[in-house]
């Protein structure tokens, strides 16, 4: 988890309540009492892992901090349709001006925890962790990372600043493996000691080259056939975390693991998700 990660949640709050409410919350305005108190429950309509119970809580007591927040279910249960995942009861204007905010992030977050759920199954009794990568939707990352560890994935670096990833593009920039890789270490060791540096390798000589350095955490073997990577993995021994990436899916992904690998990336855990159904509804008592 990122460490500033409430502090980030909350501006995620912030920002997406400001857009959705904007200068008012005109439907509810106009015929609900302010002073109106009411409960709702979140009803579950589709099969799956669910995700986003801490973010909901945030959400409505942001708005109202003293709501009564009951949780039936926790992050990471499996769900099915009918299930209640949680009650609230505050004010009826908070309840419906953040209604459509936590069924959008629970809908999202719930698609991907499933989709990863079903990655990390087909790792099972294999030593390699899926990752998951910063193709991530702008300004929802934290919440589409956090799905990915709720669903049982790892997460990669959060963002630029967490570790130093060469890819191909910084390489061929910098002239060479070589030089990247000693820049790289160099800035570590008088900017920010302890950063650790993954190298992106496109065939076994990068593989070599990488470790000839003897600077690398991490060596990426990108687009490289399971042959190739169990040769590689071979070669690297100890010297380095080893990871996989590009072209892996929920169909191969288990002949990428028995090559040994200590971690596969994928991006579609998160890009390639489908929202669940879930839907908020009010409780009436006559």
């Amino acid at each position: 988890m990122v460490a500033n990660y409430n502090e980030l949640l909350q501006e995620l709050i912030s920002s997406a309540l400001k857009e959705d409410i904007g200068e008012g919350d005109h439907s509810t305005l106009s015929c609900i009492s302010a002073d109106a108190k009411g409960k709702a429950v979140l009803k579950i309509k589709e099969a799956g892992v669910l995700a986003g119970m801490k973010l909901a809580e945030a959400v409505f007591r942001h708005r109202q901090p003293d709501i009564v927040f009951h949780a039936h279910k926790h992050d990471g249960d499996a769900m099915q349709p009918g299930e209640i995942a949680f009650d609230v009861e505050a004010s009826v204007h908070t309840i419906l001006q953040c209604e459509r905010l936590v069924l959008n992030c629970m809908q999202r977050m719930s698609g991907i925890a499933t989709l990863t759920r079903t990655y990390a199954e087909k790792l099972k009794g294999y030593k390699t962790r899926i990752l998951d990568t910063r193709k991530t939707t702008p300004n929802f990352r934290l919440l589409e990372k956090d799905a990915v560890a709720i669903g049982g994935g790892y997460n990669h670096r959060f963002a630029l600043y967490d570790m130093i990833m060469l890819k191909d593009n910084h390489i061929d920039y910098c002239g060479g493996i070589e030089a990247a890789v000693e820049k790289a270490y160099n800035y570590v060791q008088t900017v920010k000691p302890g950063l650790k540096i993954e190298v992106e390798t496109r065939n076994i000589d990068d593989v070599k080259r990488v470790l000839a350095t003897g600077k690398a955490n991490r060596i990426m073997l990108d687009n490289f056939t399971p042959e190739l990577i169990k040769e590689a993995v071979a070669l690297i021994g100890e010297q380095a975390e080893t990871e996989a990436s590009g072209g892996i899916n929920l169909n191969n992904i288990e002949t990428y693991a028995a090559t040994g690998v200590d971690f596969i990336s994928v991006g579609a855990l998160i890009h390639q998700a489908r929202s669940l159904d879930l839907s908020l509804k009010a409780v009436i008592n006559n």
